[in-house]
């Protein structure tokens, strides 16, 4: 099936909307009765909804899922294309997620992860494109520099930030933690930038940007040194939990299994490419969704990103911090584009083209059936950059790396997407400091889940299987939903 979501690009094609997925789920109802009840509604199929509509359902819960778009996955997707997965979001899983790896396990999928990258043949260089020209180092090279310019960053405490996050799985945030989230990348930054060589500071500012999809002052200090705290306060961590492994048949693969026990289960209703209007959160939840359809439930779980919580109406309104949250709003607004290219020798290139090319960040990330390179690549230029609108700027950034034979392009703009509005999570410094704890809260019978506000892996896969987990234990318990 073919979603409307994404864009592909082939010199025979052109620029086409809309691109095939096992994600799309058709037919888009099973809804038998209109005016049932139900004891949950989930509102979202990202990973957050799919495992609270899965924990629910399973748990004997008469579960309605309720979602925008034609597909599951939320901001985590693949399309498969001329039998080759290419990852439109969220991607990369790792078994030191301890959440994800248990999803894993769950399904017996521990076999079915590949590594992105393979340094056995080809160029095998990490490329470093600056304005003074391109340099080339060995892998091994790259890992001592990126190394040391993120110690420089994270070693605020004299033990690479070990003693500043010594919890980074915590669901408060101490003194500590608030002092350096009103802190920016580019605050750290004037303290350090004696210590940085050119090179160093090239790297640094590249890899910030990738996890960010922001500006140097707009991304939040604390919420990278929660990355890093994560990853063991290694760059080694680094590359392990955040782009090393994925699903060799797509996230699409993985999501399916939540949605397919969910409906064995005999308890789950759901209803696509039914976007919610409004929420009467009484006695009774009361969704409406904008086509005027009307679903009543004991409680609701919402799955709702940060950027469009506001664009539902709820009522009573959203908590005041909360609707504070949603109205700042995360910075994340990442351009994440798939090559496929003649080229087999850049299967072992890495790279960083900044601060002079659209996209910042790229390497070799599979090789299609045709025995093709595929590239993926990141930017973060969505006021000026946007790949739809020049389908022959976008191929012409891949070239900002060096040059390449683009044969296909394949992505999504979840800047323009309308129920995302942004990538994966990531804060601007005071929001976390100012909204974490509400954002968490319940607010009548309504429970909020989503890897935006996840205590630990947030923004990723597995922080929003946590957050799903998490929301899905009240409503499930006799007391919660009787009456």
């Amino acid at each position: 099936m073919t979603s409307r979501d994404g864009y592909s690009w082939t010199k025979a094609d052109g620029l086409r909307p809309g691109i095939p997925s096992i994600g799309v789920i058709q037919p888009p109802s099973n809804i038998e009765s209109p005016d049932a009840e139900f004891d949950v509604i989930v509102v979202g199929a990202g990973y957050a909804g799919l495992t609270a509509a899965r924990d629910t359902s399973v748990a004997g819960l008469k579960v309605l899922l309720l979602e925008a778009r034609d597909r599951i996955g939320g901001r985590s997707w693949s399309s498969n294309i001329e039998g080759y997965p290419y990852e439109m979001g969220g991607t990369w899983v790792y078994w030191g997620q301890a959440t994800i790896w248990r999803e894993i396990a769950r399904y017996g999928m521990q076999d079915e992860l590949e590594s992105s990258y393979d340094f056995s043949r080809g160029i095998n260089k990490f490329l470093l494109a600056s304005t003074e020209g391109t340099q080339s180092f060995t892998h091994d090279e790259e890992d001592a520099l990126m190394q040391t310019c993120l110690s420089k960053l994270f070693n605020v405490d004299g033990k690479d930030g070990r003693d500043a996050l010594p919890m980074p799985h915590s669901a408060h945030l101490t003194p500590s933690d608030r002092r350096y989230d009103n802190m920016s990348v580019a605050d750290r930054l004037v303290e350090i930038q004696d210590d940085l060589t050119p090179n160093e500071r090239l790297c640094l500012e590249g890899f910030v940007l990738l996890c960010s999809g922001a500006t140097l002052a707009t991304t939040s200090f604390y919420e990278m040194l929660h990355w890093w705290a994560l990853s063991g306060y290694t760059y080694e961590g680094c590359i392990n939990h955040l782009v090393r492994f994925k699903f060799r048949g797509g996230q699409s693969s993985f999501a399916v299994r939540f949605f397919g026990e969910a409906l064995a289960s005999g308890n789950l209703s759901y209803a696509f490419s039914e976007p919610v209007a409004k929420v009467d959160n009484g006695a009774r939840v009361r969704v409406t969704t904008r086509s005027g359809k009307t679903f009543t439930a004991k409680k609701m779980i919402s799955a709702v990103p940060l950027n469009v919580l506001n664009d539902v109406a709820f009522d009573p309104p959203l908590q005041e911090g909360k609707a504070a949250a949603a109205k700042t709003g995360h910075v994340n607004q990442t351009i994440k584009v798939h090559a496929e290219i003649r080229d087999r020798d850049l299967r072992s290139f890495t790279g960083i083209s900044y601060p002079h090319n659209g996209l910042i960040y790229g390497f070799g990330d599979g090789e299609t059936p045709a025995g093709n390179t595929h590239v993926v690549a990141f930017g973060g230029d969505h006021k000026h950059f946007h790949p739809e609108d020049d389908i022959n700027r976008t191929i012409s950034e891949f070239h900002g790396f060096t040059p390449m034979h683009v044969e296909r392009v394949v992505f999504h703009n979840w800047s323009r997407d309308e129920f995302a509005k942004g990538a994966w999570f990531f804060s601007a410094p005071g929001l976390l400091a100012s909204h974490f704890e509400e954002l968490r809260a319940r607010q009548g019978n309504v429970f909020f889940a989503s890897s935006d506000w996840a205590s630990g892996w947030r923004s990723f896969i597995d922080g929003a299987i946590e957050e799903g987990t998490r929301a899905a234990v009240s409503p499930h318990r006799k007391r919660d939903i009787g009456g």
